[in-house]
C-alpha cells in the first residue's frame, strides 16, 4: 500500500483535557477511509490534529514522506491537505465565485483548477454570482468541498458532510467523493452512521473514547454488520 497519510501514536487534547490516546491511521493513495464512532469519540479532534489546529502532544503525522507534526496550521493546507469542517464555514456574505477564489489563493492556483473543480459541481457554475448564504444546505456543502479542492490537495478531510442533507444531496456528495478517488485524491470521511458511507468507503476506522480500535474493510462490514457493534456499539 502506497500511503498518502500516516498517523502514529497521536495524543492531543484541549488544555489539560486529553482527547486522543495513541491513535494510528493509514490512508492509501486514492482511498476513501471512513472514521466512525459515537459522538464525543474524538473523530473531529483527529481531523483538527492532522490539520495542526489542535497541537499533538505525542506521535506523528506524515503526508507521504513529509513530516507535518508540529507544523503551523496555516502551512498544512499548503503542504497538500484540505479540510471541510462540520458546519461548512463559508463566507456567507460573499458570492460563490468569491469563495472559490479564496480557495484558489491558498496555493496559488488559477483558472484551470477552477474549471476542473466546477466540473465536479455543475450546479455551482449556475450560482457563481449568488451570495453563498442563500444557497441550500446541500449546495453550501458542495461549495465548501469545491473551495477545499481548489488547493488541488493530495488528501481531503470531510467532517460529517452529509449531516442534515436530503437523500438526493447525500447521493451527490457520495458521487463526488467517488469521482475524487478517480482523480487520485485520498479522502478521510468522518461520519456517525455506517449506512451513510458503506457505498463509497474502502475501509472503516473505528474510534472509541479517543482510541483507534481497528480498521475493517467495507466488504467485511457488509458480510458481518455486528462488527460495528463489536468495535463501538453503534449500528
Amino acid at each position: 500500500m502506497t500511503r498518502a497519510l500516516t498517523v502514529r501514536g497521536l495524543d492531543c487534547g484541549y488544555g489539560d483535557v486529553p482527547v486522543l490516546h495513541g491513535v494510528d491511521l493509514d490512508l492509501a493513495r486514492g482511498e476513501v477511509l471512513c472514521v466512525l464512532g459515537r459522538n464525543g469519540a474524538g473523530k473531529t479532534t483527529l481531523l483538527k490534529a492532522i490539520m495542526g489546529l489542535v497541537r499533538a502532544t505525542a506521535g506523528s503525522v506524515r503526508l507521504g514522506e513529509k513530516d507535518l507534526t508540529g507544523l503551523p496550521a496555516h502551512r498544512v493546507p499548503k503542504a497538500g491537505i484540505a479540510y471541510v469542517p462540520q458546519g461548512r464555514r463559508l463566507f456567507a456574505e460573499l458570492t460563490v465565485a468569491d469563495n472559490i477564489e479564496i480557495g484558489l489563493m491558498a496555493r496559488g492556483k488559477g483558472a484551470a483548477t477552477r474549471d476542473s473543480v466546477l466540473d465536479l459541481f455543475p450546479v455551482l457554475r449556475e450560482r457563481l454570482g449568488q451570495r453563498s448564504g442563500t444557497l441550500s444546505g446541500g449546495e453550501q456543502q458542495m461549495l465548501a468541498m469545491a473551495r477545499a479542492l481548489c488547493l488541488e490537495p493530495e488528501v481531503l478531510l470531510l467532517d460529517e458532510p452529509t449531516e442534515g442533507l436530503m437523500p438526493s444531496m447525500i447521493g451527490r456528495i457520495r458521487d463526488t467523493v467517488s469521482a475524487l478517488r478517480g482523480r487520485g485524491v485520498s479522502t478521510i470521511l468522518v461520519e456517525q452512521r455506517v449506512d451513510a458511507v458503506l457505498s463509497v468507503a474502502d475501509r472503516v476506522l473505528f474510534v472509541e473514547n479517543g482510541r483507534s480500535r481497528g480498521t475493517v474493510g467495507v466488504d467485511e462490514l457488509r458480510a458481518d454488520p455486528a462488527v460495528v457493534r463489536r468495535y463501538v456499539g453503534v449500528g
